[in-house]
């Protein structure tokens, strides 16, 4: 990406300066997810303060890094088309999301899932970007700035976490925020490795009031495919799980359009969204994603149904 230095933060934006930091962690790992991270601190700060002339001055150097990304990137059709960039930056979410869930539901408590957790909840975030959030993705962001801030707080404290879905209660997120700021530099780029790792015994418990939370073992096989945010700890440390691959519907082999079925442009979109999911979900071997998707959409194309 062309070195656009950005000036200085404003502090009328103080709020994007960790979606901004998680952009510069991802421009060569997931360069597609770092533009859409600076494109959703592009919109909301232009809704906190575009008069202003150091925000207006901050607000163009980042559009200027967006317009050079745009062009280094043009030929990517997750910068060129929202639905597949939806799928990218949502499937780099989950993938955050089940990483630091399964860490958590094992009882393996440490700094660099605490992290995925927190980056996963700035990427729902970033989703907004492409429109409303749904109800499931609204409760894995608030799941997760939980966890992230109740993890953070009991380690900080000498506690040992309760592992897997526990009642939420008031957690304080500034810790969280303030370590992360203090983590790595906006404007160099540099992260500061971590590598404190903490363990805890205690028994996943499977019942979480009022949120549905997919289950560990869902993450896609070979989860993270690269420890996220070079905290320290070694990609090594991590063993590729087997995955459940669900079975395919065996109704789809018999499944016959009736004459009449007539698809609607609804239809047809909602089919090319499930390709690109599928699509998506490959890039990052979740095979079981990946069939679920392509199975909706032959369904949908076959018999106009869901």
């Amino acid at each position: 990406m062309a070195a656009t230095v950005l000036p200085p933060l404003p502090p009328q934006f103080k709020s994007i300066q960790h979606h901004l930091r998680t952009a510069q962690e991802l421009d060569k790992r997931e360069p597609v997810v770092a533009y859409y991270c600076r494109l959703y601190a592009m919109q909301t700060g232009m809704k906190i303060d575009s008069k202003t002339p150091e925000c207006r001055k901050f607000l163009s150097k980042l559009m200027d890094q967006l317009e050079a990304m745009k062009k280094q990137f043009g030929d990517n059709e997750a910068i060129t088309q929202e639905i597949v960039g939806s799928a990218h930056v949502e499937n780099y979410a989950l993938k955050m999301f089940l990483y630091a869930d399964n860490e958590d539901r094992a009882g393996r408590f440490h700094k660099n899932m605490i992290k995925s957790f927190y980056t996963a909840s700035l990427l729902i975030d970033v989703l907004t970007v492409f429109g409303e959030l749904s109800e499931e993705n609204i409760q894995h962001r608030k799941y997760a700035r939980w966890k992230a801030a109740y993890i953070h707080n009991c380690l900080k404290n000498g506690e040992t976490p309760q592992p897997g879905p526990i009642g939420m209660e008031g957690e304080s997120f500034a810790d969280v925020e303030r370590e992360e700021a203090g983590s790595s530099s906006l404007h160099s780029g540099t992260t500061q490795p971590t590598s404190s790792t903490y363990d805890a015994n205690n028994i996943p418990t499977s019942t979480y009031t009022g949120i549905h939370i997919p289950p560990g073992a869902h993450a896609p096989a070979n989860t993270p495919a690269e420890v996220p945010h070079n905290t320290g700890v070694t990609s090594n440390t991590i063993q590729p799980a087997p995955q459940n691959i669900p079975l395919v519907d065996p109704s789809l082999y018999s499944a016959q359009s009736a004459g009449e079925v007539r698809l609607t442009p609804e239809d047809f979109a909602r089919a090319q969204k499930y390709c690109k999911y599928a699509g998506s979900a490959l890039q990052y071997e979740d095979v079981s994603t990946a069939v679920q998707n392509l199975q909706k959409a032959l369904k949908l194309l076959i018999t106009g149904r869901e």
